[in-house]
């Protein structure tokens, strides 16, 4: 692979970072629940609004790395430290992404439903553009790759049990912190569980080829 594509691929990487965070802007404002790995910093975002959502999900996900850095302990790329930075930017683009949405009235039910269609959408679509670039994966998927090694375990089941894990945190805390009240994760979050992967072999299958000549110039 040429330095050249490597570049492009890099820069594919950091455009699928602002279409997830987008999606997850969507999502956020619609104010049904956001997707399983973002729960977390989502009702963290709730307790402690004066943090913005985009700078938990950098906290999150700097969280996420140390514990790659745990499991693996010698056998941690330190490639993948490049996660780090992409996080700033991912939580970055993020706050970005909730000013732009601030803008959309959603008033309705209907309408929150149709934020977060639209949010898990544009966050599958990001995701599939991380997985065509293919240089680097993100914290959570990173994460999952670690503890699945680990364990020598399927990578869906390890992250299936990750996605519930992260949704069973966020109910804990959420009732921790808001008096045994349920807040930040709804059905936005189940709908979200179920629908992108769906969202991201869709776009995957459609623009795999035809992005990849383009990388490849």
């Amino acid at each position: 692979m040429s330095k050249t594509e490597i570049t492009r691929r890099y820069i594919l990487f950091v455009i699928s970072l602002l279409f997830a965070a987008l999606g997850v802007a969507f999502t956020k404002h619609g104010e049904l629940g956001v997707s399983p790995i973002s729960s977390v910093a989502n009702v963290m975002s709730y307790k402690f609004s004066s943090i913005s959502l985009g700078t938990w999900l950098i906290i999150w996900n700097c969280v996420l790395i140390v514990g790659q850095i745990f499991i693996l302990r010698r056998k941690f790329q330190y490639i993948q430290l490049l996660q780090i930075p992409l996080s700033f930017l991912f939580g970055w683009f993020t706050d970005l992404g909730m000013w732009i949405v601030s803008f959309i009235s959603v008033n309705s039910y209907p309408m929150r439903i149709v934020m977060v269609l639209v949010g898990i959408v544009i966050l599958g679509f990001g995701v599939s553009l991380s997985v065509i670039a293919n240089v680097i994966m993100n914290s959570g998927e990173a994460f999952v790759k670690a503890v699945s090694d680990m364990l020598h375990k399927e990578f869906g089941n390890v992250k299936i049990a990750f996605d519930v894990l992260c949704v069973m945190i966020s109910l804990v805390l959420s009732l921790f912190f808001f008096n045994f009240t349920i807040v930040g994760t709804r059905e936005g979050t189940i709908m979200s569980a179920l629908l992108t992967g769906m969202v991201v072999k869709f776009f995957s299958r459609k623009l795999k080829e035809p992005i990849n000549c383009i990388l490849r110039g």
